[in-house]
């Protein structure tokens, strides 16, 4: 067995876009300022933390892998309303008639991510 200690993301600009998450996922940034080429989000209570880094590069296809994030105090669509307040865009609908399914959105410098359905909405629905 294994622990992932960290998630990394390339980016253009690390402070800006690990702000945006911290707001996002409610994670401090650690020891991180503006001018910094990598920005930190330590999970609360411990492991995977978050790690910007700042890449000449842009980004130019669909991510290989991507952030499910599971609302813990509201519901999916609750959460999905809260992150486009927050800038993010709405990028694919997979929601279904049933309650079931997931919304993939775009963070600012466009990595896409999903939100899935919450622990109660699972078990209102099994």
């Amino acid at each position: 067995m294994i622990d992932i200690h960290t998630t990394t993301f390339d980016c253009a600009q690390p402070y800006e876009l690990g702000s945006w998450w911290s707001e996002a996922l409610g994670w401090p940034l650690v020891h991180s300022e503006p001018e910094d080429d990598e920005v930190m989000l330590e999970r609360p209570g411990g492991v995977p933390h978050l790690l910007f880094i700042r890449v000449p590069e842009a980004k130019t296809v669909k991510n290989r892998g991507h952030l499910d994030l599971m609302p813990t105090e509201r519901t999916r669509d609750e959460e999905v309303e809260r992150l486009v307040a927050l800038g993010a865009k709405p990028y694919e609908d997979h929601r279904n008639p049933d309650g079931t399914g997931w919304v993939t959105l775009l963070d600012p410098e466009g990595n896409e991510f999903c939100v899935v359905r919450s622990e109660a909405e699972r078990a209102a629905t099994a």
